[in-house]
C-alpha cells in the first residue's frame, strides 16, 4: 500500500525535475498583453513557435547568455571589488562612529582633518572602483533602466552623488566659518559665566585653555597631562558641555570635581544658532541617513 501511495508522488517529481526542451514563457504575455497566438501556432499555446515567438526566444537567449570575461579583467573586477568593499567599511565606519558615537557637535567649531582626509579619499576610492565594476556588470543602457540592479544602482549613484556634492560644500564653506569660531580671540570669562558659543573658544589648542562644561559648572582641564590639545581620551573635547557624556565614562564625578571649576555655563536656551551651523547639522545627519539607505539597498540585491 505504501509503495502504491509513493508511486504518483514519485512520478510527479521526475516530471517537474526532468529537463525539458523547450523554453516558453509567458513573460512575453504578461509585458505586451497579448495572447498566446501571438507567438504560438496554437491558440491555446504551447508546440511551434510563429516568427515573433522565434524572435522573442531568441533575444531572451542573447539576455540569458552570461558574457565571457577575460582572466585579466577578472582580476581587475576582483581587486575593485574588493577595494570598492574595504573603503565602504572604513568611510561608513568613520560616518557611523562619528554621527553615533562622538555626535556631530564635536566637529562644529572646525572639521577634524583625519576626518575630512578620510572622507576626502573614501570618496574618490569609490567613484573609481564604482565606475569600473558598474562598466563590468552593466551591458547596455536597457539593463540600466530596466532591471531592478540597474534601478537600485542609479539611486546608490544618486545617494553617493549627494554624499560628495554635501561634503564637497561643507569642505569648502562651512568648513572654514566653523574654523573661524574657534580662532576668535580668547577672552577671559565675565562674571565666571560663559556661553556655549563663548566656551567653544576655550579648546586647549594653539594655547589656548581648555575648559569644559558639567552640569551647568565650568571646569579648567588645562593643566591636565588627560587632556593634552584639549582632547580626553581621543573622543571628548574642550570647549563643549560634556555632561552627557560623563554618564557614560567609566569613572564617575569625582574625577571632574578635582579639575579647578572656574566659573558657570550660562543659561542661552533662547539662542539660535548660527545658519552655516544649522546647515552643517542637517548635512551631517542627512548623510547618515544615506549611509542607511546605502546599507538598505545593499540588502535588497542580496537577500530580497
Amino acid at each position: 500500500m505504501k509503495r502504491l501511495l509513493l508511486l504518483p508522488l514519485f512520478l510527479l517529481f521526475a516530471c517537474l525535475a526532468a529537463p525539458t526542451s523547450s523554453s516558453a514563457t509567458e513573460l512575453y504575455a504578461q509585458q505586451t498583453g497579448k495572447s498566446c497566438n501571438a507567438c504560438h501556432v496554437d491558440p491555446a499555446g504551447g508546440g511551434e513557435l510563429t516568427a515573433a515567438g522565434k524572435e522573442f526566444a531568441a533575444s531572451r537567449a542573447v539576455q540569458n547568455e552570461a558574457p565571457r570575461v577575460a582572466p585579466a579583467a577578472k582580476v581587475v573586477r576582483f581587486l575593485a571589488g574588493y577595494l570598492h568593499m574595504l573603503t565602504a567599511i572604513l568611510w561608513f565606519g568613520t560616518i557611523l562612529y562619528v554621527h553615533l558615537v562622538l555626535k556631530p557637535a564635536y566637529a562644529a567649531g572646525g572639521l577634524p582633518r583625519g576626518e575630512v582626509k578620510v572622507g576626502v579619499l573614501s570618496m574618490v576610492v569609490m567613484g573609481i572602483t564604482g565606475t569600473l565594476l558598474t562598466h563590468f556588470r552593466v551591458t547596455s543602457l536597457d539593463m540600466l533602466l530596466h532591471t531592478r540592479f540597474g534601478v537600485l544602482l542609479l539611486v546608490k549613484i544618486f545617494l553617493y552623488l549627494v554624499m560628495v556634492l554635501s561634503a564637497t560644500y561643507v569642505v569648502l564653506f562651512i568648513g572654514p566659518k566653523l574654523k573661524a569660531k574657534r580662532r576668535e580671540p580668547v577672552a577671559l570669562p565675565v562674571g565666571k559665566e560663559l556661553t556655549l558659543d563663548e566656551l567653544s573658544s576655550f579648546d586647549g589648542k594653539e594655547g589656548r585653555p581648555a575648559y569644559f562644561a558639567c552640569e551647568g559648572k565650568l571646569y579648567d582641564a588645562t593643566g591636565s597631562r588627560l587632556w593634552k590639545q584639549g582632547v580626553h581620551m581621543g573622543r571628548h573635547h574642550a570647549g563643549e558641555d560634556l555632561s552627557e557624556a560623563l554618564k557614560l565614562a567609566p569613572h564617575g564625578a569625582e574625577k571632574v570635581l578635582l579639575m579647578p571649576e572656574v566659573g558657570a555655563l550660562a543659561d542661552v536656551t533662547q539662542r539660535k544658532a548660527p545658519l552655516h551651523e544649522r546647515v552643517f547639522f542637517f548635512m551631517a545627519y542627512m548623510n547618515l541617513t544615506i549611509v542607511f539607505l546605502i546599507v538598505l539597498i545593499l540588502s535588497l540585491w542580496r537577500w530580497a
